[in-house]
């Protein structure tokens, strides 16, 4: 398990990378059009789902949390008061790093973790079912939205912006 939860986590680091970069597309194509990308950070695709904003807070949340959770570590505090995308970057940033700075030893615990929600009372998930059936899920279901969102409002992303570089080894 701490080898599984050490890798999924800092994946979550890297796709938060491609976040930043989607941020970094959306400036542009705002800039080409000339209206303010800020504006982007209030979009959504129906009228109940979170905005942009909320998607970038959650996945973000949702990476430190992990990591918290499952080695004990106190993860960053972020407000909930972005209004830019600067900031917005800002708070990927210092996510990216908060997870840089947990090894694969952090989670030697994790598979006894008992992971407690407030809206749950009296419940848990384990470690490992927290970790498959909640983290990884729940970051994923964010960042899809966010990129979503973006692409939804113009923005030219495609599949290689969502998946990033990939480890390709020679056969």
């Amino acid at each position: 398990m701490q080898d599984t939860a050490s890798t999924l986590i800092a994946h979550m680091a890297v796709q938060l990378g491609q976040l930043g970069r989607w941020l970094d597309k959306a400036a542009a194509y705002a800039a080409a059009r000339k209206f303010d990308a800020d504006t982007l950070l209030s979009a959504r695709l129906a009228p109940d789902q979170f905005p942009l904003l909320r998607q970038i807070g959650s996945a973000c949340d949702t990476a430190k949390n992990s990591v918290a959770r499952l080695t004990g570590k106190t993860a960053p505090t972020h407000p909930d008061d972005q209004k830019t995308l600067a900031e917005c970057q800002a708070r990927i940033k210092d996510v990216i790093a908060f997870v840089g700075t947990v090894s694969p030893a952090d989670y030697a615990k994790a598979t006894e973790a008992k992971i407690m929600f407030p809206w749950m009372p009296g419940k848990y998930l384990a470690g490992a079912d927290y970790l498959v059936q909640f983290a990884i899920p729940n970051f994923h279901f964010h960042l899809s939205h966010a990129y979503a969102i973006l692409r939804h409002n113009g923005v030219e992303l495609g599949k290689g912006d969502f998946l990033g570089n990939l480890n390709w080894h020679d056969a």
